[in-house]
Formats: structure tokens, C-alpha cells, sequence
């Protein structure tokens, strides 16, 4: 397609969405969902207006920088206090709820499909992270508990970096190209260079003394994807580290940030979401039928809902903030970005299981943009009536 045509699609459904967006927040409309169905409308399965190769360049770029700008915007939103206070949640989310999502989803795709174990645990990989983007009408909600806020905050941040690796280990073990890939020196190399460069970049940005504090932060969150990157580390951790470390040091940048920021970040976000409405047919998402159904299903209300359950048990939660935080672990732009590059490495079942994981975030933009505003408003009375 022609740049122009895009930034005029674009355009046209950006002051469409700023006329209706008072309506949206009154209702339980998602501006997320309206954006989705739009591109699914206007893309390859509708009208074909918009049409994009999902290996390109441009896709997964734009995919790139929203989660850059979106992890470092909620990183920057990281409260010190309850870093301190309130690190067990999120820490347990991470370590046990992640895993156990990732092997109910696997063990539950070699139920339905012909996958092998392998295939199967690249499906459950794909499907385990929590999207960042999706979550943030959520984690920014002030009448959301802060306990709430902060766990799945700090969750959707890390986990779509830690997801990662587990997802090439697994992709690349399929690869014949990749013989002689070590799963668990990429993983140990991956991880531990995107903390360490995260942290240094965020403590060395924080000494600087900045007139135009926003613009210097977007440079921070960009150059430590990069350098991260460059170093063989994990680019995604990197930046939500650097910018936990660089809000607690400097409350003026981070509040600088969040006031002259966000409509960019609205706008990569929204964008992002109709490009990966316009990829989407129905012939493809429905590529396994029933199978590739009774996949996503399973993922949204099962496999996430108990893996948070489980993992959760000796905290002090009570059982709806569990049930409300097990439904909140959306699949958005992580989950979309990782199943391009499955798509593009040399496996025989990369377009069936592309196919099911562009499934996967097709319903939970509709499901999570649908119930995110209830679901906040309904957690709210409930820890009123708590409190009460």
C-alpha cells in the first residue's frame, strides 16, 4: 500500500474515534474493539482497503514501537511504595502463573490438533504473556485497587519480555535452519542483559538534567530497546526496567512523561491494532475449526483464570480480586508480534499456528475491550464495600 492511503485510512478513524470516544467511555464500547472490527472491515477479509503483508517490515516495527512506548509508559508508572510493599502478587504471576498457563494451553492444543509437544508448547508460549496495551485501561483506572493496578501492571510489563525467550526456544527447536540453537544460554543471555541494561541506562538517564523531559524520555526508552538489542539482551525487559528505575529516581520526567506523551501513545496503539484488524480473514482465523476454538476458549477461561488461582494461593487476596485478575490477562500486541516471528522462521506449522494465536487476540480485544470498564467499576464497589 501507498503511505498515503494508510495515514488517510488512518486519519479518518482517528477523528472518528476522538468524536466518539466520550460515547465509548459511558458505555461498554472499546475505542481497542471499534479499532479492530474497523481494520478486520477494511483489511484483506472486508474490503480490502487496507492490506498489509503480515511479514513486512512496517508491521512488525509498528508492533515494536507500541510495545516500547506502552512498557515504558507503565514502567514509568511503577509506585516505589508498592514495589516495596506489594511484590509477591506479580512475582508469583510471573514465575508459577506463566508457566502453568503455558502448559494447560499446550497440553489442551495436542488435545484438539495433530501438534506435536513441541508445537503445541509454541502455541502455549504464544498464549501465555498478558498484553501491556490492553491492560493499561485497567492499570490506569484510579477506582482499580493499587494492589490490583500494581500487580498487573508489573505482570503485563515483564512478562512479555520473559515470554520471549521461551517462544524462539521453542521456535527455533522446530527450525531445521537452527540446529545448533543452546535454549537455555539464549534464555540465561536474553534475560539477565535486558535487566542489567535496563537498570544501568534508567540510573544513568536519571542524572541528567533534561529541559524537554518527555522528548528525553522517549530517546531513553528507544536507545535502550536498541543497545539492548545490540547486545544479544532482551530489548522488551530492558525498557520496562529502565523505566521503573528511571521513574523512582525522577518523579519530574516521569510526570512530564505521562502529561505530554499519552496522545502519542494512543495513536501507535490505536494504529497498531487496526493494521492487525486488516490482516485478519475469516478463512484463516478458522484455519482448525473447532480445534483452534476450543483453544482460545479454553486460554481465556481456563487456562489463565486457574494458572492466577494457583498461583496466588497463601496471599493476601481475597477470591474475586483473583477471578479479576485471572479474566484480566488480555492477548493483544505481544502475543500478534510473537506469532510474526514464528511466522517468519522455517516451520511447517508456522501459519497454523499464527492463525490460532491471531484468533486468540481477536477475541480478547473484543472480550477484554468489552469488560474492562464493568470489570474495573465492579472491582471497585467490591473493594469499597470491603473496605466498608
Amino acid at each position: 500500500m501507498q503511505f498515503e492511503d494508510v495515514f488517510a485510512v488512518l486519519g479518518v478513524l482517528l477523528m472518528c474515534g476522538a468524536l466518539i470516544a466520550g460515547l465509548a467511555q459511558r458505555s461498554f464500547l472499546s475505542l481497542t474493539a471499534i479499532f479492530v472490527v474497523a481494520g478486520f472491515a477494511l483489511g484483506t477479509g472486508g474490503l480490502k482497503i487496507l492490506e498489509f503483508d503480515p511479514q513486512s517490515g512496517f508491521v512488525e516495527i509498528l508492533a515494536v514501537v507500541a510495545l516500547i512506548l506502552i512498557l515504558f509508559r507503565d514502567g514509568l508508572e511503577v509506585e516505589y511504595e508498592m514495589l516495596q510493599k506489594a511484590w509477591r502478587p506479580p512475582l508469583r504471576k510471573l514465575v508459577l502463573a506463566m508457566p502453568i498457563t503455558c502448559i494447560l494451553v499446550g497440553c489442551m492444543t495436542k488435545l484438539v490438533t495433530d501438534f506435536d509437544w513441541t508445537q503445541s508448547f509454541l502455541v502455549g508460549a504464544l498464549l501465555s504473556p498478558t498484553d501491556p496495551v490492553l491492560s493499561s485501561s485497567v492499570v490506569t483506572n484510579p477506582r482499580v485497587p493499587r494492589v490490583i493496578r500494581h500487580s498487573l501492571n508489573l505482570e503485563s510489563g515483564l512478562n512479555d519480555g520473559l515470554a520471549l525467550p521461551a517462544v524462539l526456544a521453542f521456535a527455533y527447536s522446530l527450525d531445521p535452519s537452527k540446529s545448533g540453537f543452546s535454549w537455555w544460554e539464549f534464555v540465561l543471555q536474553d534475560v539477565t542483559l535486558g535487566f542489567g541494561v535496563g537498570i544501568a541506562i534508567g540510573f544513568a538517564a536519571s542524572l541528567v538534567r533534561p529541559h524537554e523531559k518527555s522528548l528525553y524520555a522517549l530517546g531513553t526508552a528507544f536507545a535502550t530497546y536498541a543497545l539492548a538489542h545490540a547486545l544479544h539482551g532482551n530489548g522488551l525487559i530492558a525498557v520496562f526496567v529502565c523505566a521503573i528505575t528511571l521513574g523512582i529516581r525522577r518523579a519530574d520526567i516521569r510526570e512530564a512523561f505521562e502529561g505530554q506523551a499519552q496522545d502519542i501513545i494512543e495513536i501507535v496503539k490505536l494504529g497498531v491494532f487496526v493494521v492487525f484488524g486488516s490482516l485478519l480473514t475469516l478463512d484463516g482465523l478458522f484455519t482448525d475449526g473447532a480445534a483452534a476454538v476450543a483453544i482460545v476458549v479454553s486460554t481465556l477461561v481456563f487456562a489463565r483464570p486457574v494458572a492466577v488461582l494457583l498461583s496466588l494461593i497463601g496471599t493476601r487476596t481475597d477470591l474475586p480480586t483473583r477471578l479479576f485478575m485471572g479474566w484480566f490477562g488480555p492477548k493483544g500486541v505481544a502475543t500478534m508480534t510473537f506469532s510474526l516471528l514464528v511466522l517468519g522462521q522455517g516451520i511447517a506449522a508456522g501459519e497454523r499456528i499464527f492463525n490460532i494465536a491471531a484468533l486468540a487476540v481477536f477475541v480478547s480485544i473484543l472480550a477484554h475491550g468489552l469488560t474492562d470498564t464493568p470489570g474495573a467499576n465492579a472491582i471497585a464497589r467490591h473493594a469499597e464495600r470491603t473496605a466498608a
